[in-house]
């Protein structure tokens, strides 16, 4: 039975589930939009990383189920109402999403913005090349979106 039963009040893991969430969230943001873009082995062992400490931190010492199913269930919780209230407000979206940069424009490489985003050069090249692109030059505009992605739209594209 001691395992069904938490040993702090239900509200505890809410309000710890909640700060996690928004925490993270504020984290994830100063880090930058390529975190989790491009999966590379360095950011599979920060999402690790980053799981096996916020459990501690939203459920402490427990040990009960019930206080892990409640942490999690606050976690969707607010993910979804964050959902609701960006499809909603476009604030709110640019605040918790971000806004997209031009990598390139016009077929003009912007390397500062390359550099000021973390975006290396090869990982770069492959989302060209995943896109049939061999040079930026033939890109009328390149952006790194908010969820880490490179999209690209070819210079023939807009030629109608």
């Amino acid at each position: 039975m001691d395992h069904w039963l938490p040993t702090l009040p239900w509200w505890t893991f809410v309000v710890r589930g909640a700060i996690a969430y928004v925490g993270l969230l504020a984290l994830m943001r100063m880090a930058g939009r390529h975190s989790f873009g491009e999966m590379s082995a360095f950011d599979i062992i920060v999402l690790v990383l980053v799981g096996g400490t916020l459990r501690t931190a939203i459920v402490g010492e427990d040990n009960s189920l019930c206080g892990a199913f409640i942490g999690v269930a606050t976690v969707l919780v607010i993910d979804r109402l964050f959902a609701w209230a960006a499809t909603r407000s476009p604030a709110f979206n640019r605040l918790v999403e971000g806004k997209p940069t031009t990598l390139v424009r016009d077929g003009q490489l912007l390397q500062d913005e390359l550099r000021r985003h973390d975006v290396p050069m090869p990982a770069f090249e492959r989302s060209l090349r995943k896109r049939g692109v061999v040079d930026a030059r033939d890109v009328a505009e390149a952006r790194l979106e908010p969820n880490g992605k490179i999209t690209v739209i070819r210079q023939s594209d807009t030629r109608g």
